[in-house]
């Protein structure tokens, strides 16, 4: 496993992360949940991502659980708050209250004395920046987290976060965590950018477009019993944005190219997302163990410049 430093701060990361959205806690088996986590972490991982919002709490806890069987130092938790946790009209968003009373909900979910990044999941238009950014300094002058960072905020708001942490004095944000892979490039225009300017690092999800650049999806046929595509749980953003007759001829172009390399689509894919300077870390949503055992490799795969050629013009970044 390699590791890189988050932006220009001095944690460093596996290049490769697990995540738990939709699979440790809710589509994975507790017994499932424990074998990927211990896979994970005995092959270097070191970054687990998850949310407070994850099956409601449940992938906190799932991965809390098994999490307690290694040395805390040598984890690095994120979790996240902004969604809705409960049905009163200051059960979401990113106010002050909300921030300070999911944070602790989450390490009581976690079994965790502290958290090292405590995440905006998405931003909030109805809370001032200020508000949000002092209750992430309270927490960390607490002791409860250690840094803060965002996910899919625009170029204009991580700037103007940074602007205003610096004029009161708090801490800036480290990290962001946005969508990005080959058919979804569009953080190359202004976001990647913007972090490197400010020293963020990035942490990416959906590298694989929900399963969409493994090749498993023919043109012509509906999605496999089993797949994600198939599944209502997990299908709907997938099926907005990449399930398209296009996309599937494009997953085989995508396998004839990672043949020639001898490797997966998948674990090509994943490597082209590494490629960046700006991402720190990708993070693998694996459903099953054996997913999990081939995307690791992904790591070690170097891409060479007529395959990165190739999948530019496969993948073209739409402006």
């Amino acid at each position: 496993m390699k590791y890189r430093k988050i932006g220009k701060w001095g944690a460093r990361l596996s290049c490769l992360g697990l995540g738990s959205y939709l699979t440790v806690g809710f589509k994975c088996s507790e017994e499932e949940s424990r074998e990927t986590i211990k896979m994970a972490y005995d092959n270097g991982i070191n970054f687990f991502d998850t949310a407070n919002a994850y099956n409601n709490g449940e992938a906190e806890k799932i991965l809390g659980k098994y999490l307690k069987e290694y040395p805390r130092s040598s984890l690095f938790i994120v979790t996240k708050v902004f969604a809705p946790m409960g049905k009163g009209p200051n059960d979401k968003g990113l106010s002050a209250k909300h921030i300070s009373e999911q944070c602790h909900a989450s390490l009581k979910r976690l079994g965790m004395d502290y958290l090292d990044v405590y995440m905006c999941h998405r931003p909030d238009p109805d809370t001032p920046l200020e508000e949000t950014i002092c209750a992430m300094e309270d927490l960390a002058r607490q002791g409860k987290i250690l840094y803060w960072g965002t996910s899919e905020w625009s170029s204009t708001q991580i700037v103007k976060a940074q602007s205003i942490a610096k004029q009161i004095g708090a801490r800036p944000m480290i990290i962001n965590e946005p969508r990005y892979s080959l058919l979804y490039r569009y953080p190359e225009e202004e976001l990647f950018p913007t972090t490197m300017e400010e020293g963020i690092g990035n942490v990416v999800f959906s590298p694989l477009a929900h399963g969409m650049l493994t090749g498993k999806y023919l043109p012509g046929q509906s999605p496999p019993k089993g797949s994600r595509a198939f599944d209502t749980d997990q299908n709907e953003v997938m099926l907005e944005m990449y399930w398209n007759e296009e996309n599937k001829k494009r997953g085989q172009e995508l396998v004839k190219i990672s043949k020639e390399m001898s490797v997966t689509a998948a674990q090509l894919a994943l490597a082209w997302c590494l490629k960046r300077q700006e991402v720190t870390s990708v993070i693998l949503g694996a459903r099953r163990i054996e997913q999990l055992r081939e995307n690791l490799k992904a790591a070690e795969i170097e891409i060479p410049d007529e395959v990165m050629n190739k999948l530019d013009k496969l993948y073209p970044l739409i402006k």
